[in-house]
C-alpha cells in the first residue's frame, strides 16, 4: 500500500476534495457502497476529518447525493435553440448520457427515494421539480404544452417513464441504439401531453 501525501487545504477546498471523490466513487457503486476508509485514505486525511465536515456517514452520503443531483440539473440544461422540441432533445440527450456515465450510482439514488430515506427522497424530489419547472419555463413550449395542474401530472408521469426507461435500457439495450432511445422519450411529452388538451 502506498501512502498518500497530506496536503494543506482550506476547509472549503477540503470539504469540495470530499465531495468531488464521493462523486467520482458514486458514479461506478450504490451511495451505501461508499467506504470512508476508501474516500479518506485516497484524500489523505482521517476518517476524523470527513466526520468533522459532515457529521456522519450519512450525512457525507447526503452530501454526495445532494451534489450529483445538482450536477444532473446543471448538465442536462437545455441548449440555445428557437425550437422548443429541439431543446427538450438535447435535455434528454444530456439526460441519457448523464444515467450511462453514472448508473450504478443514479440508479442507487433513485433506488434510496423509493425506499423510505427522507433526506434522499428530498434531494431527489427538488431535482425532479426542478426539472419539471423548466420543461414548462422552456421558451416556446407553450405552443403545445398549457401550464396547468393536470399537464403538470401528466408531466411528472412523463419524467417517470422517461427515468425508467432510460435505467431499463441501460440494464438491457436489447437492440435498441442511444439514439432511437433519446427520440422515444423526447416525442412522448407531446404525445402524452396531446391526450389531455
Amino acid at each position: 500500500m502506498t501512502a498518500t501525501t497530506r496536503t494543506r487545504l482550506s476547509p472549503e477546498e477540503r470539504r469540495e476534495q470530499l465531495l468531488e471523490l464521493g462523486l467520482e466513487l458514486f458514479a461506478g457503486h450504490t451511495i451505501e457502497d461508499i467506504s470512508i476508509d476508501r474516500l479518506s485514505e485516497q484524500a489523505g486525511v482521517s476518517r476524523g476529518l470527513l466526520y468533522h465536515y459532515f457529521g456522519s456517514k450519512q450525512g457525507f452520503h447526503e452530501a454526495v447525493i445532494q451534489r450529483a443531483a445538482d450536477d444532473l440539473v446543471a448538465v442536462t440544461a437545455p441548449p440555445e435553440s428557437d425550437d422548443p422540441i429541439e431543446r427538450l432533445l438535447g435535455s434528454l440527450a444530456a439526460y441519457v448520457d448523464y444515467v450511462i456515465t453514472n448508473h450504478p450510482g443514479y440508479r442507487s439514488l433513485v433506488r434510496a427515494a423509493a425506499g423510505g430515506n427522507e433526506a434522499v427522497r428530498g434531494v431527489y424530489e427538488r431535482a425532479r421539480g426542478q426539472m419539471i419547472d423548466r420543461t414548462f419555463e422552456t421558451p416556446g413550449v407553450d405552443e403545445f404544452i398549457a401550464d396547468t395542474p393536470l399537464t403538470r401530472l401528466v408531466v411528472r408521469g412523463w419524467v417517470a417513464f422517461v427515468e425508467d426507461a432510460v435505467l431499463t435500457w441501460c440494464e438491457d439495450p436489447s437492440g435498441v441504439t442511444r439514439e432511437e432511445l433519446v427520440r422515444l422519450v423526447t416525442d412522448a411529452l407531446p404525445a402524452v401531453v396531446a391526450t389531455v388538451e
